[in-house]
This record gives C-alpha cells, sequence and structure tokens, in this order.
C-alpha cells in the first residue's frame, strides 16, 4: 500500500470516527469524567425516570389518538378521490407526508422535532426543535428499534452500529435504519402482527416517520461544550396500552415468546427547550 492510499485510509477512518464516536457507548464512559455536566447522578436504577411512566403514556397516548385522526381523515379524503393506494404498510399512512406528524406533533405537544445536519463538527446527523417551545420535563423523542433482551443474539447487528442503546438492566435496543437491523425489524413487527392491527411502526426506517418522536437514535452525546438538555429514561408499555395505538410504537420483541413488558427508551426535557436548538442527551451514573 502507498502511503498516499495509507493516508486515505485513515483519513477516511478519522472522519467516521468523529461521527461514530457522539454515539459509541465505550468512548462516552470513558470520556465522562472530563466533565461532569455530561453525567446524571441517580441513587439507584429505579429513581432514574424523571416522568412517572403513567404521564409517559398520558403524553404519549395524546400524541397518538390525534395521528390516528388524521390517518382516518387522510383515509376518508383517499377513498373520496379514488387516490387510494394499496397496502397498509405503516410506510403508507398520512399519504407518507411527513407534514401529517409533524402537524399532529406540533397540536398535540405544542412543539416539533426533526433531523437535521448536527452542529457538532462531523457529528453526521442530530436531531432539532424547529417549532415550538419544548418545557422542561416533556417527552421530547422515543428510541426506536428491535428490543433483545440480555441473553438474545445481537453479535451480527452490533457490528460497526452505533446505534445499540443499553438499558440499565442489560435490555438492547438496535437503533440503526439500515442493514440487518432493518431486516431484523420489519420481519419482527410483521411477525406480530394481530389481524388488522399492526403492534409495531415501521416507518421510522424510512424518511418519513409517522410517529415524529421516532428519532431519538439520531440525538447526539453532549460534549464538554455542549451541554444535556435532554436525558433518557426507559418506559416498560402496559398491557391497558389501546391496542389499535401500538401502531405507532416505534419497539418490537426481537422474540416472540419474550415475558416481559415491550421496552422502550424516551428522551424527557430537562429545561426548556427553544426553537432552533439541538437535542444533545446525557447517561446518567449510579452513586
Amino acid at each position: 500500500m502507498s502511503l498516499w492510499m495509507f493516508r486515505t485510509v485513515v483519513k477516511r477512518f478519522q472522519n467516521k470516527w468523529r461521527s461514530y464516536r457522539h454515539r459509541f457507548v465505550p468512548w462516552v464512559v470513558l470520556n465522562l469524567s472530563k466533565n461532569e455536566k455530561t453525567l446524571r447522578h441517580v441513587t439507584e436504577p429505579s429513581k432514574d425516570k424523571l416522568l412517572p411512566d403513567e404521564e409517559v403514556s398520558r403524553r404519549l397516548l395524546k400524541l397518538f389518538r390525534v395521528l390516528l385522526r388524521s390517518h382516518h381523515g387522510e383515509l376518508r379524503a383517499a377513498h373520496h378521490t379514488h387516490f387510494l393506494t394499496q397496502g397498509t404498510s405503516g410506510e403508507d399512512k398520512c399519504g407518507g407526508d411527513p407534514a401529517c406528524g409533524l402537524d399532529a406533533m406540533l397540536q398535540s405537544l405544542g412543539f416539533c422535532i426533526d433531523r437535521k445536519p448536527s452542529t457538532l463538527p462531523s457529528a453526521g446527523t442530530g436531531v432539532f426543535v424547529t417549532k415550538g417551545l419544548v418545557p422542561k420535563g416533556a417527552t421530547v423523542a422515543m428510541y426506536p428499534g428491535t428490543v433483545y433482551q440480555a441473553y438474545e443474539p445481537i453479535l451480527l447487528q452490533s457490528i460497526r452500529n452505533p446505534f445499540v442503546f443499553r438499558c440499565i438492566d442489560g435490555v438492547l435496543i438496535d437503533g440503526n435504519d439500515k442493514g440487518i437491523s432493518k431486516m431484523v425489524f420489519r420481519s419482527c413487527s410483521g411477525r406480530d402482527r394481530m389481524g388488522p392491527f399492526m403492534m409495531s411502526d415501521t416507518s421510522w426506517l424510512t424518511e418519513s416517520p409517522q410517529n415524529p418522536l421516532a428519532v431519538g437514535q439520531y440525538v447526539n452525546n453532549c460534549s464538554n461544550n455542549r451541554p444535556a438538555n435532554v436525558c433518557y429514561q426507559e418506559y416498560d408499555v402496559p398491557d391497558k396500552f389501546p391496542i389499535e395505538l401500538r401502531q405507532y410504537l416505534p419497539n418490537v420483541n426481537y422474540s416472540l415468546d419474550t415475558q416481559r413488558p415491550l421496552r422502550c427508551v424516551v428522551l424527557v426535557a430537562l429545561r426548556d427547550i427553544r426553537a432552533g436548538e439541538e437535542l444533545f442527551s446525557n447517561y446518567y451514573t449510579i452513586c
């Protein structure tokens, strides 16, 4: 290999690493001590929640009900104009128009978020508040993906994958919307369908998610110069969650026989966040 080729390979690796490291957990852990602002201290795992699960459910249901009404309105309009397309997948709802979900978000939650190039150098994509005001304590986003219990295999899916999120109890969520991860999520989602009801949302795998909250995997970690304004919070979907609204949940269990509630991860605002600001997350430490 020539010196020029070697330098080219090194440069490409460095550029890839600068983007990857902002979501790469070992790198984050090794660099936490450099800035205490990147840590959120909790006394024990069960006390990591800023919002009770009941409040998370209430806010999600508020958005999902607006999305469902909007979806029904779109279907009626499509029938009336004879432009209703074939298929029932989550990607076809709302006509594939991302404005549908964003309007529902603004109406129900009072703000909108969207993916844009991050303000962090070489960090790739980030998530920004585009409209409205996110009040402190609001559920800002969801971390989508396939949910793996601590004992389930994820080796192949984890290779060169910066989107694997580890929960306190070892449960993993693969939020990668490409490659093997994408195929696994689609397969599991189709498997779990109950008659006319989808149990999860596959549209987060596209550029137009019908649930506009399902972009949490693109929220970058905070840094010394960019303090966190959101934090992760684990949320187990209760059994009483309405079956007709589960189609908006961007998570699915890897195994059909998982004997526990579906694990989701939401991001909660640590302070008021205004339009134009990028979201930055932090990690907790048990003290």
